[in-house]
């Protein structure tokens, strides 16, 4: 860059801004590592901030990276120009780590764990600044293709404990409504306007405004290189809006025009357009070509100007006489503005010129990918040859974790196909991609494109698919069900059995997304109505379903574990979420972990994110319901740490099974409206919500509002939850004095538990038995059946509620005992409303219940309890950074917060506390 175009020496008008970076940098020396996301319109000075924090940090390692537009669609093209500088550290990542981040950036082939490559980068980045401080500067980062995007959010999430600052400059397509004038508020974080930008809108932010009048006429008067009128620097300042780059632009861009309405930055580019217009063909050729290059390097820009004829020197010399380019060893346009002028000034016949020859000295081996977006760019209209060389690139960038650089690689290669069944084939493919990308109303746009004439059967049934898929991950949106039983439908002469299967997928995306209610019925009745098949099949899930739905539990229950024990296990590797309903609908919390145990086998094996989450829910569901709350708090930190690294929303129904159990109110209410408000506006289940309000209700003796809670549980008859609630709306019926509702709610469970044969069930269907007959019979059976449960909650509310029933039959001595084992094995899980109740009963027989000593898990986070935990089976800081996705030096910073809260000061002391069990 010219000297003349980015001014050196102190900044105009910019001191809250300069502080808030310093105060980055200087906790980033000590290593409190941060990062800083600048936004703000287009030439209001967010890159001279860059230039600034540059030249202004002694002592650090500075790298960098630009988003381009042009790159937008090439994955971790950002991370590869962030990385680069610092590649030789790669050999001191773990080995798994290393292969990742060389998949990521094109160094070798292979398909890397996706949710590893942000962990390799900061390892990457965490080696690099241990030798000094480093200092990471992000421009134009609204031009971050999504995979960098994701992978630099991931890091500046997880830099506390290292030594580096990551400042991000954004654009803003506007100035933020009702913002002007406030720039300099720290309360702007989390700024609304970065919305969409792959999880920027999370980080630390501050909106860089517009300059006083006064700042800008001193920076007009110290850059104007003439004596200006006072009337027109008045107009300039007016016109400029306080932007600094127009303040620059504006005298030679138009600024003794008449006022302009439009935004400065608008009318600044029309100024650059301008001055290009006033030059030699071949320099406007040439910066149209260095304009379509988003590398900036030479080696490509010179061949290809030569390809094109051009005279380079004379080109040259009238290119950076406009001062809106620099030639040297890298090509760099004064401002992001300069670019897209360069290239919009071009017309379209000039700009397939530059791609054709970009292209043509982009080498195919090494770069194919760009050299084929190239190519693609060339052509106006279909082109088999490049159409193919797309899908090839779009196979590589989908190996290498860029499902958003494969999508739009494949739409370009439909748009390029000249016969109609294989636009359609790659249109398909491409709404397909679109969708794993989530841009899933790009997805519908393209299938909106394809329309329905010229498709075969199963291509209707594929974009059927397709719709339905996209419509359950749209908020709001009830229309899943309908595409996907209809894409069913019609394979149900063309392929059978994909038919079923498609009827299984659209009852598992509705569990997946929680809209499962009424789910169930639809998808039998669609199923049921098919063709049958010949030769006939074996029963399978969908016969078992149909058979409960229309005969109950007692004759389908042997289906749904022929489905269940396959020996196979091939159920639980395609409907997972399925598989684990249908485990807890029997009351069977063996099958339930031993289900659980694949899937945290098969999600750390294949790397799957989706499995990995559904696997630590169950966990922790599993764990809330066993009592085990520590390894339940462990599970939810471990899946909110996935979630975050993968870019996703943390899940609730494992997090709402867990407060329940544990029974504090002011937190798990405030869970309850947080779940609710998500499941109305997103259109999903609440039932989980009703279940865990019941049971938290019945803990406190509030039973009014575990009985409503319950009816509403119970109401639509959603697998597991409403098996799971008859015996919290028995309780709370038999306390309100509701003995009819009681009845039916224990005649519907004694149905369930008795065809399940569990003793879980069993046992907690006795206890009901007893809470509405007062038979003391039927509470020793429940006392005797749980014993052998591993279901500690509910074997401690069987002793809980004989306890209480002696106690009212006046046999103060007898119920002692239970009372006590279910205050010990309450208070002992940290069940805390029902321990509570315990030792009121305890209280009212004369008997004070010894209290509990403080456990780790009231110490501790969830993050700290699982750091411990892992700390405590011999863990390394490696291993356990590796599992949380954060640095080895941030899980020691989270021992040093451990230990004084325990009262300790050594790993070795961790791995004593009782408390802190295998994980």
């Amino acid at each position: 860059m010219r000297t003349s175009a980015r001014p050196r020496g102190p900044l105009v008008g910019r001191q809250h801004e300069v502080r808030r970076i310093t105060e980055l940098t200087g906790a980033a020396q000590e290593s409190l590592g941060g990062s800083l996301v600048l936004c703000g319109e287009a030439g209001i000075g967010k890159s001279a901030l860059l230039d600034h924090v540059r030249q202004s940090a002694p002592g650090f390692q500075v790298i960098q990276a630009t988003g381009s537009q042009f790159e937008a669609d090439l994955p971790f093209a950002a991370l590869h120009q962030l990385c680069l500088p610092v590649l030789r550290h790669l050999d001191e990542l773990p080995v798994q780590h290393q292969d990742a981040l060389r998949v990521a950036l094109g160094l070798m082939a292979g398909t890397p764990e996706v949710f590893h490559i942000g962990l390799a980068a900061l390892g990457l980045l965490a080696a690099a600044a241990r030798q000094r401080p480093l200092l990471c500067l992000v421009d134009d980062a609204q031009w971050l293709d999504s995979a960098s995007s994701k992978a630099l959010t991931f890091l500046a999430r997880r830099i506390a404990a290292e030594p580096v600052a990551m400042v991000f400059a954004v654009r803003l397509p506007r100035p933020v409504d009702g913002l002007d004038g406030l720039d300099g508020l720290d309360g702007l974080d989390g700024l609304d306007g970065l919305d969409g930008l792959d999880g920027l809108d999370g980080l630390p932010s501050l909106t860089v405004a517009g300059l006083s009048d006064g700042d800008a006429r001193t920076l007009l008067a110290a850059q104007s290189h003439e004596t200006l009128d006072e009337q027109v620097r008045d107009r300039i300042v007016a016109e400029a809006r306080g932007n600094p780059l127009a303040l620059l632009a504006l005298p030679r861009a138009g600024g003794f025009a008449p006022p302009d309405p439009s935004p400065a930055p608008t009318r600044v580019e029309r100024g650059f357009r301008a001055t290009l217009t006033g030059l030699p063909a071949e320099a406007r050729l040439l910066l149209a070509l260095a304009s379509a290059d988003p590398t900036g390097d030479p080696g490509l820009l010179w061949p290809a100007a030569q390809r094109l004829g051009i005279d380079v020197p004379t080109a040259v010399a009238a290119a950076t006489a406009t001062e809106l380019v620099e030639l040297g060893t890298r090509v760099r346009f004064y401002h992001p503005l300069a670019r897209t002028a360069a290239y919009q000034a071009a017309g379209a016949r000039e700009r397939r010129l530059v791609h054709r020859a970009l292209g043509a000295v982009t080498d195919p081996v090494t770069d194919p990918d760009r050299r084929a977006w190239h190519r693609a760019q060339a052509v106006s209209g279909p082109d088999d040859d490049i159409a193919v060389e797309l899908e090839r690139s779009a196979s590589r960038a989908r190996a290498r974790g860029g499902v958003v650089a494969a999508a739009a690689f494949l739409e370009r290669a439909a748009e390029l196909s000249l016969g109609a069944a294989e636009r359609v084939r790659r249109t398909l493919t491409a709404a397909r991609a679109q969708l794993e990308a989530g841009a899933a109303d790009r997805a519908a746009e393209l299938l909106t494109a394809v329309g329905s004439s010229g498709l075969d059967e199963l291509q209707d049934a594929e974009a059927d698919l397709i719709r339905g898929e996209i419509a359950f991950v749209r908020e709001g949106d009830g229309d899943g069900p309908m595409f996907m039983l209809r894409a069913a439908g019609r394979l149900a002469l063309l392929d059978p059995e994909q038919s079923r299967e498609v009827y299984l997928q659209a009852l598992e995306k509705s569990l997946l997304v929680g809209r499962a209610t009424g789910m169930m019925d639809r998808v039998l009745a669609a199923a049921q109505s098919s063709p049958s098949t010949s030769p006939p099949r074996a029963p399978d899930v969908l016969d078992a379903l149909s058979v409960l739905g229309a005969e109950g539990h007692r004759a389908a229950v042997p289906l749904i574990r022929d489905a269940l024990d396959g020996s196979d296990g091939a159920m639980w590797t395609r409907h997972p979420a399925l598989a684990v309903t249908l485990a807890a609908e029997l009351w069977d919390p063996d099958v339930h972990a031993t289900i659980i145990e694949w899937l945290m086998k098969d999600g750390r094996e294949s790397g799957s994110p989706l499995v990995l989450r559904l696997g630590l829910a169950q966990t922790a569901s599993h764990a809330a319901l066993t009592g085990d709350l520590d390894s339940a708090m462990a599970a939810v930190a471990e899946e909110e740490a996935i979630a975050d690294a993968t870019g996703g929303t943390s899940v609730m129904y494992h997090r709402l099974h867990l407060a329940a159990m544990r029974g504090r109110r002011e937190e798990a209410l405030a869970l309850f409206e947080t779940a609710t408000e998500r499941a109305r506006s997103a259109g999903q289940l609440v039932a989980n919500v009703h279940w865990a309000e019941a049971v938290l209700n019945n803990g406190l003796a509030d039973y009014p509002a575990a009985l409503a809670a319950a009816r509403r549980a119970v109401a639509d008859q959603d697998l597991f939850i409403a098996t799971f609630s008859l015996p919290e709306l028995v309780e709370a019926a038999v306390r309100c004095g509701e003995r009819d509702a009681a009845v039916a709610a224990l005649e519907s469970l004694t149905e369930r538990t008795e065809a399940s044969g569990t003793t879980s069930g069993l046992g907690t269907a006795a206890y009901a038995r007893g809470l509405v007959t007062g038979v003391e019979d039927h509470y020793r059976e429940a006392v005797d059946r749980l014993a052998q449960s591993p279901m500690l909650p509910y074997r401690a509310r069987a002793h809980l509620l004989y306890g209480e029933w002696l106690r009212r039959e006046g046999r103060r001595r007898d119920c002692r005992p239970h009372l006590r084992t279910a205050h010990e094995l309450l208070s002992g899980a940290g069940l805390e409303a029902f321990a509570q109740r315990a030792a009121d009963e305890l209280r009212a027989t004369g008997e004070t219940a010894r209290r509990r000593s403080g456990h780790t898990r009231d110490q501790l986070t969830m993050q700290e309890l699982h750091i411990a935990r892992l700390v405590a089976t011999g863990a390394t800081s490696n291993e356990v950074a590796a599992r949380l996705f954060i640095s080895p030096r941030t899980v020691d910073a989270h021992l040093r917060n451990i230990f004084p809260k325990l009262g300790i000061t050594s790993r070795r002391q961790l791995r004593a506390q009782p408390s802190l069990g295998s994980t």
